[in-house]
């Protein structure tokens, strides 16, 4: 290995490193990394300064700014929040359908919002009703903590890292749900299960719920409808991608151009709220990434990856299930979907279906994020609403769940790739 290579892991290690301890911003920690990439590449001829020019793919980021727009907009009128609170006035009091109601209600909106904002719309809700039955809020907010980070698994714009993997694998939104939709909702049942077997002696008691009637919170019904013409709208033509003739992130940005002139909000406002961390996050580590794959490691270590498969497609699925999910309990999963988008790249050729490597990218690096406190921001933004509640969480009680749904998940996962694909899927 020449000294080219070892500075080129260097910066990328340093880059994790840096993001993970939060030492530096991610963002910006992504960004360094990237100017020194530039740098020492064009410094060693690996590439030149114009070459740098493509490496950012602008596609992908339109595709993630305009969904994040659109759903800015929702989350504005208020239609997920109303969504949790008619799941958790349904529950008619009883903790255990509570429970559920609160667990489904995490998934489903975070197959439409960041997890992030999901965890913050989520705490909201579970920290106003937890209040009012004088329930043991550790159990609900955790398991919606889970919830939330497996929710969106089979949509494409259910979390940034599907959004890379889906341009990368040319995966429309339809086949997304084809080939992971009958996954995620087993697991949705497994996990919930999981957790209520977990937690069922924390749950508390049957109470009698509050009067109130989760429409009244709805401050804009003018903003509320058209936001959810717009979230639908979007939905119907990533549904009929293939029929239009246009990428996905041409939906996006439209749908966003047009909710943002139908909404009578100010852009300034949205553009404001939208989660730019991430973006140049994905930007910069993007650029580290490409850097990486200029010196041909990437495409060495796809070759040994395949090699230690046997050049077998079962097992380098399998193999690539279990190195993204357990990378993503240390790793954000953004910066391991960057990383094993071109491993897979490097072996995809004309003719073999890919879709069994990629439907294991995906549920790898989204079913590995909830293991401990420190294994996304999900789940750090929930330690932290509980604090605020002046409630903490210690590491064993969030890892007992954590850990144990990670392994039950990726564990079934295994076998549902081993049925869609190769009993089913042939």
């Amino acid at each position: 290995m020449d000294s080219t290579v070892i500075i080129f892991i260097l910066i990328y290690l340093l880059t994790i490193l840096i993001s993970t301890t939060e030492l530096l911003p991610m963002s910006l920690a992504a960004l360094a990394g990237a100017l020194l990439t530039a740098w020492f590449g064009i410094q060693y001829g690996l590439f030149t300064y114009e070459d740098t020019l493509s490496f950012i793919d602008i596609r992908l980021l339109m595709l993630i700014i305009g969904t994040m727009i659109v759903v800015e907009i929702a989350e504005r009128s208020g239609l997920f929040r109303v969504a949790a609170l008619y799941a958790i006035k349904f529950s008619g009091g009883n903790p255990g359908r509570l429970f559920v109601f609160l667990c489904v209600a995490s998934a489903f909106v975070s197959m439409f919002l960041s997890d992030p904002t999901a965890m913050l719309l989520m705490a909201a809700a579970t920290a106003t009703i937890t209040k009012l039955l004088n329930y043991d809020p550790v159990p609900y907010f955790l398991s919606a903590t889970i919830m939330i980070n497996l929710g969106g698994t089979s949509t494409l714009i259910g979390s940034v890292s599907n959004m890379i993997i889906g341009m990368e694998a040319n995966m429309g939104f339809t086949e997304f749900l084809v080939y992971l939709a009958p996954c995620e909702i087993a697991l949705w049942a497994i996990t919930i299960l999981t957790l209520y077997l977990l937690f069922k002696p924390r749950l508390g008691k049957k109470k009698t719920l509050p009067e109130y009637s989760p429409a009244e919170s709805i401050k804009d019904k003018k903003l509320f409808y058209k936001s959810m013409f717009i979230l639908l709208l979007l939905i119907f033509l990533f549904l009929a991608l293939e029929n239009l003739n246009i990428g996905p992130e041409g939906i996006a940005l439209g749908c966003a151009i047009l909710g943002l002139t139908i909404a009578n909000l100010d852009p300034a406002e949205i553009f404001k709220e939208l989660d730019w961390e991430t973006v140049f996050f994905i930007t910069g580590f993007m650029f580290i990434v490409k850097g990486l794959e200029r010196t041909q490691l990437l495409n060495d270590i796809s070759t040994q990856l395949f090699q230690a498969a046997g050049g077998n497609m079962l097992n380098a699925s399998l193999m690539t299930l279990m190195f993204s999910g357990l990378a993503s309990t240390v790793v954000s999963n953004i910066a391991v979907a960057l990383t094993f988008v071109p491993i897979i790249n490097a072996h995809v050729t004309p003719g073999v279906n890919a879709a069994p490597l990629w439907s294991a990218l995906v549920l790898g690096t989204n079913l590995g994020g909830a293991a401990t406190p420190f294994s996304g921001a999900v789940c750090i933004m929930a330690a932290g609403a509980l604090k605020r509640e002046g409630i903490l969480v210690n590491f064993k009680d969030f890892a007992k769940a954590g850990i144990v749904t990670t392994i039950i998940q990726l564990g079934f996962s295994s076998l549902y790739l081993l049925v869609r694909f190769w009993l089913i899927g042939g």
